[in-house]
């Protein structure tokens, strides 16, 4: 039973929202902090095909699953509510 309710706990705490904030950008900008705020260089990457990610303030790169709900606040900080799923993060909304 013990395991049952710990499985249900984990479950339940991996399908809530949660918040995020940083900078819009392309992917294989992302690692890159001169280009954090860019948004010429973010929406031109990101119309050749980079993936649009999520970059905060202390350096971590979160994948969008949504890209569509992103794509135009690209070189912007946003705050985005969404839930986790594996290692990207599923968008509910988008916030400036």
């Amino acid at each position: 039973m013990k395991r049952v309710l710990a499985v249900f706990a984990l479950t339940t705490v991996s399908g809530m929202a949660a918040d995020w904030t940083g900078y819009i950008i392309d992917q294989a900008c992302a690692s890159k902090k001169e280009m954090v705020g860019n948004v010429t260089c973010a929406l031109n990457c990101i119309k050749r095909g980079s993936p649009a990610v999520l970059v905060t303030g202390d350096g971590k790169i979160y994948k969008i699953v949504d890209q569509a709900k992103v794509t135009e606040h690209a070189g912007q900080k946003v705050t985005i509510t969404g839930k986790m799923e594996g290692d990207s993060i599923k968008v509910d909304s988008v916030k400036m």
